[in-house]
């Protein structure tokens, strides 16, 4: 314990380290939380199209929607989506909320695109948005609608992509655990769940590239190699050092997410459903528990991109090597992308911290022995997996390397 607690705290102390967590704490948390919400997020706008053009008012622009769309009432109904329509009609047409703003009237113009097509005005409206003059009086059946295109999303998903049919059955089974009615309220603060893990990449391979390859670096490798403890203990050390700061890392940043969230939106919109997000997502999960898996899939993925960075470091006797292959592993896969073979790109997507955190709102299923698995819980599995088989190698290696 005593020498995890040196290990853990000259990790800590090392300047490329802190500057690190500084400047990613600044960057995802005081810029990408609290300033973005405050300012382009949900600032005010005015009459530029530019979003950072928009006013410093973003916390109470939030409290307006909130009240403003409380009068459509707490569950999402034909009504709903009827008096949502025609309060939007009421308007001037010349002082209109715009479509982009923050306001639910994208997500009843995306409804009607999607579900209501045949209420397009082919005599000379087509080119503007069906929310401007569609008949209110029209928009019936929306549960009904949203099921029939789902059956025609997913035999036509069927047929183009192969899928079959047990797991087309198998995705309406999870649909049909949906309740309805949909809870409402305002949705579009939740429009966008995404913690932007990926971006914190490049922050943990500066952190810990160095891990084993500094040792190389300063000259000290050989030299550990005399003290009572032994390479192997010290290895050990090092990677649990390694894996602790992921740890500390990922709840900084975040903690510091979660608190700026519920300091601007509070608990309010934790009931609604993801299909505020996507329409034809078939999860039946609410948006807590979308953001529970997000949060997953980041610690997974922190977790199993430090076994990887800790691995290249231990293989590599030069720094410059071990963080270039660090960052490989997250930034090739999508530079390359479209090079790539459609089978290769596929399984990129569970390197940690690659794949796409959304993926609950898709419709892919893996067959492993004979049983049907959602992509999801693989995205929250094959990272970990990956980690957990990365530390022994790098143990391993960084003696391998010693030995040369």
């Amino acid at each position: 314990m005593e020498l995890f607690a040196l290990e853990h705290k000259r990790l800590w102390r090392t300047t490329r380290v802190w500057l690190c967590v500084l400047l990613c704490f600044v960057y995802s948390v005081v810029w990408g939380s609290v300033v973005w919400n405050q300012w382009p997020g949900f600032g005010s706008t005015n009459d530029s199209t530019d979003m950072y053009d928009n006013n410093f008012d973003g916390y109470s622009n939030i409290r307006g929607f909130q009240e403003e769309f409380s009068q459509f009432g707490d569950e999402w109904t034909d009504e709903t989506l009827q008096k949502m329509v025609a309060k939007y009609q009421s308007y001037d047409p010349m002082n209109r909320p715009g479509l982009r703003s923050m306001g639910d009237w994208i997500l009843a113009s995306g409804y009607l695109n999607k579900l209501y097509p045949e209420l397009e005005d082919p005599e000379g409206q087509e080119y503007q948005p069906l929310i401007h003059y569609v008949d209110t009086t029209k928009l019936t059946d929306f549960y009904q609608r949203r099921a029939d295109l789902l059956e025609f999303t997913l035999e036509t998903t069927r047929q183009n992509e192969g899928m079959s049919e047990a797991d087309k059955q198998m995705l309406l089974d999870m649909n049909s655990k949906i309740k309805e009615p949909w809870p409402y309220e305002w949705t579009q603060g939740w429009s966008d769940l995404s913690f932007g893990w990926s971006k914190m990449a490049p922050y943990l391979a500066i952190a810990l590239a160095f891990v084993f390859s500094g040792e190389w670096y300063s000259n000290t490798a050989p030299l550990l190699h005399t003290t009572k403890y032994g390479w192997k203990k010290l290895a050990r050390v090092k990677v649990l050092g390694g894996m602790a700061f992921a740890l500390e890392f990922y709840l900084l940043i975040a903690g510091g997410k979660v608190l700026v969230q519920l300091i601007y939106f509070g608990t309010s919109g934790w009931d609604l459903p993801v299909q505020y997000i996507s329409l034809l997502a078939v999860a039946p999960w609410n948006m807590l528990q979308a953001e529970l898996y997000q949060l997953a899939f980041g610690l997974i993925g922190m977790f199993g991109y430090a076994g990887l960075v800790m691995l290249m470091s231990a293989l590599a006797k030069n720094n410059v090597l071990a963080l270039v292959f660090s960052l490989a592993f997250v930034y090739v896969p999508d530079v390359l992308g479209r090079y790539l073979p459609k089978w290769l790109m596929a399984v990129s997507q569970y390197l940690p911290l690659v794949g796409n955190s959304y993926d609950y709102l898709s419709y892919n299923i893996f067959h492993i022995f004979g049983m049907s698995v959602w992509s999801p819980w693989m995205l929250i599995t094959v990272p970990f997996l990956i980690g957990v088989v990365c530390i022994p190698f790098a143990i391993k290696g960084w003696a391998r390397r010693q030995k040369v």
